[in-house]
């Protein structure tokens, strides 16, 4: 374990996340000095962060390092700093560099988002008018979060596409839908969402139903004065669900809300042991414009570690088939950093896509949750049987853009897998908009179904959330309390 000791509590998130990016493979905590969970475990720390008035301290391994606060005063300004101690003396210490510098947080792309919206840069692919502006945004990530230019060029060119695709969409006076369906044919290893097997849940689908079937009707009536830009099904896995019981989901959806204006419909159909010709023709019958097929790896013997549970044939008989039944909007999704996945398999995995040629890719990079199996699988295994690396990430790019897409959002979580990203690829016409609306937080998302989070965006730049319950039998019970807390979230 790596014990890290404060004067006092502040900023402990940050610095978690930032230590444990140079420290993967380490336990790391963070402790106040002299309270009971310091005393018990904390009392040989290898770094101790002291916050004074003006300065902050750092100390590790014996020698000491300041830096003087440029306005104290500003709680952002002091953070920031501090990130950027602790970076500049772990760097040194272990000799590494982080490709997203001191950013932490999900949403990377926010940053030149902000800059654009304020009219620096351009707002097209090919707009060229500003370069000393976008060049701005470069310099200030490159030295504000100590980002490598790669990914800061990343961001700008993600934002810069982002604002394009949603330039019609309606912020203010709109919202978008999400649906959760939390039964999943088996649970993944390295999963961490709200997903219940559906062999211990079939006889109470129906019931499930009800339930969301009530909160849709809130959502209708409270929403009635906004318009609806993007409906999106996901789960677990929304294709457990039977034929029957899908149609009577999607036709639910279609009675209820005003689809006139909704601009992409996606049902995340993911497992390929769970995709049917019937499910498809439901889809397609209730005008699903977006569906997924996600395979993680096309390695079978990763398949089978991972739990998947299906083979890679599968995987290309389920994109056949929605092929077959008039998709042309079919997403895929891949894992880099799977257990014992070398760069021979991720290429393998990429010229196999190639051969199916979806429409959209997202790539994302191995994550590991504390509440998922992953983590005890690698406590047993090593940290050491994970590779990612900015050589796989090339591979997956380059991939993507072989089949004409280009990257159209990001995001990154907590204890990324070499300190990555996700990224979407996709080609134009067919990039995911509620993916984007999701992690550039502007525009109100009425979440529904167990384990789900509202979000609501206020005109005045306020976000407030609300969550359901992720429990499906305490969600079905509680189903009144859930629509009472949408309630007063839509009432602030």
């Amino acid at each position: 374990m790596l014990a890290v000791r404060l004067n006092k509590a502040q900023f402990e998130y940050d610095i978690h996340s930032i230590i444990k990016a140079f420290y993967p493979a380490e336990t790391v905590k963070v402790f106040e000095e002299g309270t009971k969970d310091f005393e018990s475990d904390g009392d040989n720390p290898q770094i101790t962060i002291r916050f004074g008035e003006k300065e902050i301290r750092v100390e590790l391994s014996g020698t000491e390092y300041e830096t003087a606060l440029s306005s104290p005063e500003e709680r952002p300004v002091v953070k920031n700093e501090l990130k950027q101690l602790l970076y500049r003396i772990l760097s040194a210490h272990t000799g590494k560099q982080l490709p997203w510098g001191t950013l932490t947080g999900i949403r990377p792309t926010k940053i030149a988002m902000q800059f654009l919206e304020a009219g620096t840069g351009g707002d097209t692919e090919t707009d060229s008018n500003n370069p000393s502006t976008e060049a701005e945004i470069l310099d200030y990530m490159k030295e504000t979060y100590y980002c490598s230019e790669e990914k800061a060029l990343l961001a700008i060119d993600i934002a810069k596409r982002e604002k394009r695709i949603l330039a019609d969409i309606h912020y203010d006076k709109g919202y978008s839908l999400y649906i959760g369906i939390p039964f999943c044919p088996t649970t993944c290893l390295y999963c961490s969402f709200t997903s219940f097997p559906i062999f211990s849940w079939k006889d109470r689908v129906g019931d499930y139903l009800a339930a969301l079937e009530k909160e849709m009707d809130f959502v209708r009536d409270a929403c009635r004065d906004k318009i609806l830009d993007s409906v999106y099904i996901g789960g677990g896995t929304p294709t457990t669900l039977e034929p029957e019981e899908m149609r009577r989901l999607l036709k639910k959806v279609r009675d209820t809300f005003d689809f006139s204006q909704v601009k992409e419909f996606t049902v995340e159909a993911g497992r390929a042991d769970s995709i049917t010709r019937d499910k498809l023709r439901v889809m397609k019958e209730y005008g699903v414009t977006r569906i997924s097929v996600n395979p993680q790896t096309m390695n079978q013997e990763t398949l089978d570690l991972i739990g998947r549970r299906h083979t890679v044939e599968q995987v290309e008989e389920a994109f056949r088939l929605a092929r077959e039944e008039g998709f042309t909007n079919i997403n895929m999704d891949l894992i880099l950093g799977l257990p014992g996945e070398t760069r021979e398999h991720v290429e393998h995995t990429i010229e196999e896509v190639k051969r199916l040629h979806p429409d959209s890719l997202t790539v994302h990079s191995l994550a590991i949750k504390r509440a998922s199996k992953m983590s005890l699988w690698i406590e047993k295994n090593g940290i050491e049987t994970l590779h990612n690396t900015d050589e796989t990430m090339e591979i997956a790019a380059l991939g993507a853009a072989e089949m004409g897409m280009k990257p159209y959002y990001l995001y990154r979580q907590k204890n990324m897998s070499g300190n990555f990203e996700n990224v979407g690829y996709a080609s134009e016409g067919n990039y995911g908009i509620y993916n984007i609306l999701i992690m550039e937080e502007k525009q109100t998302i009425m979440a529904l179904g167990a384990g789900t989070i509202s979000k609501a965006v206020y005109p005045d730049g306020r976000i407030e959330r609300c969550d359901n319950v992720k429990d499906v039998a305490l969600y079905m019970e509680k189903i009144d309390e859930m629509i009472e807390r949408k309630r007063k979230l839509l009432q602030n």
